[in-house]
């Protein structure tokens, strides 16, 4: 250090330190012996304190105030000295301006998963982070048990042991609370006053106060993410009938406007619309599995007989066997149902061909 710098720190008498940062939250008020000249005006503002360090040991502390540097209101020091009778010779001192003011916008989060038992998903990982707030309560403390000799003390250099604690503290609130990480989320304020709350003892012995505590999210792993969103999405759809109906309408209008495609589509739309019937059986019995419904009873053919030039019957093919039997309709009775063209010989009818064949022939002559 040149002979100026000498003599420019011994011409030092106001002490002062003005903050353009905002992390800083101890500075080392720098000069040449850490010499301090009796009557020096001393100057500390609003959300600042100075602390006045002599050979290692924490002496006077001033609140904000502009001071006047005297034996009178520098009682520890002038004990630490041995000054009588207000002796007005320079001293050396260290003087340490600590940052009271509040420091906000501090992250904190987990570096790995919190396992917990959830009634939904079982075991579950979660990771939470969130941001907070602190200030110094107690400038000697946090000086004596933080900062010790270090110039110039920054948020970094406190906040990774804080985040420890807190981390620390959250696993543990999270066990007690015992809430399901769906329901987590409405108990944000809760959680966050209850952490500050556990947390404020540790800090307590650093001199530092938590002002403010936030939970801003308790996220869980992205397959438990995806079953979560594919639940919502099911819960979504509602009427899951109405549902598959509606998606099967759509494939029909989208086959209707692509004519190419007609005969895939009419596959598709088949399968669809039975696939739909099964899924609405489904949800309308919760539970149980789905049941195919027999088809129906196979009716019998039934055929008008000409008698005498008139249409008769319908008779069932049962009765038809026995008016065979009796011989009241031959093969050459003129017979008719529904869908034939026209009156036939009831031997050319091949539904018919069966119940000549078990009549048994007319007997032979004697």
């Amino acid at each position: 250090m040149g002979l100026w710098d000498k003599l420019k720190g011994e011409l030092i008498d106001v002490i002062q330190w003005l903050d353009d940062s905002q992390d800083t939250m101890v500075y080392r008020f720098e000069r040449h012996g850490n010499e301090i000249k009796m009557g020096a005006k001393l100057t500390v503002r609003e959300s600042q304190a100075a602390v006045f360090v002599n050979e290692g040991q924490i002496a006077d502390v001033f609140a904000p105030g502009m001071y006047t540097l005297q034996t009178q209101n520098m009682p520890i020091m002038s004990t630490l000295r041995g000054w009588v009778h207000g002796f007005q010779s320079p001293f050396k001192a260290e003087v340490y301006f600590v940052n009271t003011k509040r420091f906000t916008n501090l992250k904190w989060g987990t570096l790995n998963p919190l396992m917990m038992r959830d009634p939904d998903f079982g075991i579950v990982r979660v990771r939470a982070f969130g941001s907070y707030e602190m200030r110094i309560k107690d400038p000697g403390l946090f000086l004596k048990e933080v900062v010790g000799t270090d110039g110039t003390f920054t948020t970094d250099e406190v906040s990774e042991q804080i985040r420890n604690i807190i981390v620390s503290s959250f696993a543990t609130v999270l066990g007690q609370m015992n809430v399901p990480v769906l329901d987590l989320v409405a108990k944000y304020q809760e959680m966050s006053q209850t952490l500050a709350a556990k947390i404020q003892p540790d800090l307590d012995k650093y001199g530092v106060e938590l002002s403010q505590m936030f939970i801003e999210n308790v996220s869980v792993p992205p397959e438990v993410e995806a079953a979560i969103d594919k639940r919502s999405s099911m819960g979504a759809v509602g009427n899951l009938q109405a549902y598959t109906q509606f998606q099967v309408a759509n494939s029909m209008e989208a086959a209707a406007e692509n004519p190419g495609g007609m005969a895939a589509g009419g596959m598709g739309m088949g399968m669809g619309m039975v696939m739909a019937q099964q899924m609405g059986q489904m949800a309308n019995q919760p539970g149980q599995a789905p049941q195919m419904a027999p088809p129906p009873v196979p009716s019998e053919a039934s055929f008008h007989v000409a008698v005498n030039g008139q249409a008769t019957g319908p008779y069932p093919l049962s009765r038809l066997g026995e008016m065979i039997a009796s011989g009241g309709l031959t093969r050459e009775t003129m017979v008719w149902k529904a869908g034939m063209a026209e009156w036939s010989q009831a031997g050319s009818v091949a539904e018919l061909g069966s119940l000549f064949g078990a009549v048994p022939p007319p007997l032979p002559p004697q």
